[in-house]
């Protein structure tokens, strides 16, 4: 099909969808262009189910396509729960930013005095790993942590902290920390324990007294609760094949565990861009700014699957203003069969979150790159 015949089918789905559907945002073309944009990702990918939000100016938009389930008839909405996968670590990176405004941690205390487990963890270069390498993916730990295989039905069962230490103890560097920059799941499940360890206080404790209360969000949790199964998104792989809701393992929370639902996410974006509250004001200052810059780092990889990393801020991917394009900060995930992927433009009150129920390299790269489009489309410079 071509992309002006997409174009004109996408018409008649958006335009049956505001008929059908509640009024999403008093900014009409707020409206207009989210549904319309969804609906040409989701026949253009053709995965089984698509949900797409955006905030601008403190309204918010959310359009689903598809289905939740295969066969359930449910399309998914704002209130469908989902893995958010990596999406988690900007959480985490939130958190670390709380604590460093409080004073209770430095952006260059090592983590070995701030882990509290019973391991030497490793230096290379003479170089320490501190807090601030964790956060911007520059500690030179690899991506995951060895460790024995798990059976396919429940895939993070030896996602341990003993199997974290052994992983410490094994001399897993890469390269010295702050040199280089390597995507790390390691890091930052290493990190949520640090932050915890230093602050005396469980792990989602923090989570949810930096982060989720002071946005309001309601449906962000790193385990679901009673009632929230019915409204999980199902996952696919890329075989199309359905995938398990696992049970993440508590050493997983820096990372990658959170769920959440497109409003929850919206309205954390939302936090993010209230410029008029003062409510946050140094929090949101310390989490926006880009800590590490590309420039010098060797090596450099995977950190630009949905844009050029251009610097590295705490969990998020800061992409630099080009063209008509404003600064980005961005962060994705993938995990159980669930593709997302959020962006927001702090200095210019838009923020967009985009979810896919199948695992497809080439629809995820279609989403961020229309996420990061939309941004430009609704607030360009």
């Amino acid at each position: 099909m071509s992309r002006r015949m997409l174009a004109l089918a996408a018409v008649s789905i958006s335009s049956g969808l505001l008929a059908a559907a509640p009024v999403h945002a008093e900014d009409k073309l707020l409206n207009e262009v989210v549904s319309f944009n969804g609906a040409i990702l989701f026949m253009d990918t053709r995965v089984p189910g698509l949900v797409i939000g955006a905030v601008r100016n403190g309204e918010t938009a959310v359009f689903g396509f598809g289905e939740t389930a295969p066969g359930s008839g449910k399309e998914p909405d704002g209130q469908t729960m989902m893995r958010i996968g990596s999406i988690t670590k900007a959480f985490t990176g939130q958190v670390f930013a709380g604590l460093v405004s409080q004073g209770k941690v430095g952006f260059t205390d090592r983590l070995q005095d701030r882990l509290g487990w019973p391991v030497k963890v490793p230096e290379k270069g003479g170089q320490p790993i501190r807090l601030i390498d964790l956060a911007t993916h520059t500690s030179g730990l690899p991506r995951e942590v060895d460790r024995a295989a798990s059976p396919t039905d429940d895939p993070f069962r030896s996602l341990t902290q003993e199997a974290y230490v052994k992983g410490l103890q094994s001399d897993p560097l890469l390269f010295t920390p702050g040199r280089g920059a390597l995507y790390s799941n390691f890091a930052f499940d290493l990190l949520a324990a640090a932050l915890a360890h230093a602050a005396n206080k469980p792990y989602d404790v923090l989570l949810k007294e930096i982060v989720l209360d002071p946005a309001g969000l309601k449906d962000t949790v790193l385990a679901l609760r009673d009632g929230d199964a019915a409204r999980v998104m199902q996952g696919h792989n890329f075989d199309g094949k359905p995938m398990p809701n696992v049970r993440a393992t508590p050493v997983m929370a820096g990372a990658s565990s959170l769920y959440s639902t497109p409003n929850d996410i919206l309205r954390w974006l939302a936090w993010h861009l209230d410029k008029s509250s003062a409510q946050g004001t140094e929090l949101r200052l310390l989490d926006h700014a880009a800590y590490v810059p590309r420039d010098g780092l060797n090596p450099v990889s995977g950190l630009d699957d949905a844009g050029h990393m251009d610097a590295m801020g705490l969990g998020w991917i800061v992409l630099a203003p080009k063209g008509s394009r404003p600064l980005i900060l961005q962060k994705a995930g993938g995990l159980q069969g669930i593709f997302s992927y959020t962006a927001f433009a702090p200095t210019r009150g838009v923020g967009v979150f985009v979810a896919i129920n199948q695992f497809n390299v080439g629809a995820f790269t279609a989403m961020a790159n229309l996420a990061n489009g939309l941004i430009e489309q609704l607030a360009p410079r």
